[in-house]
């Protein structure tokens, strides 16, 4: 009898609401595990990512400038003008320069992330 006690184990099991709690809980101290093809498209889309905020960052303050030397010219003829001159010379160089500055980093940051894009290419098409 005594030996029969022993034996016994106790076994418990969780509900099925409770396994699925326990999973949603679970997959948020997992590290994510991206696919191939979403790897391919998140190093994709920051080339693009880096080049458009450089030049929009350049455009717009090119223009704040702009518009600051119009104000310069205008509201302070007298006093301001020759200033308000160099900061609108300043702007129109800066709205000018957004696109090529564009065009460069476009290129130099594809011509750096090139070799991992054509291995995960390569992966893919197999």
């Amino acid at each position: 009898m005594h030996n029969e006690a022993q034996n016994e184990v106790f076994r418990y099991s969780y509900s099925a609401t409770q396994q699925e709690e326990i999973r949603r809980i679970r997959e948020k101290y997992t590290p994510a595990r991206e696919d191939k093809l979403e790897q391919l498209r998140r190093l994709d889309g920051s080339v693009a990512r880096k080049a458009s905020t450089a030049a929009l960052s350049a455009g717009i303050t090119g223009a704040l400038l702009l518009g600051l030397g119009m104000s310069c010219c205008t509201v302070w003829a007298g006093v301001r003008f020759v200033p308000g001159v160099v900061f609108g010379l300043a702007g129109i160089a800066l709205v000018a320069a957004a696109h090529p500055l564009y065009r460069r980093i476009l290129r130099r940051e594809r011509e750096k992330i090139a070799p991992e894009i054509l291995r995960l290419t390569e992966e893919l098409m197999k």
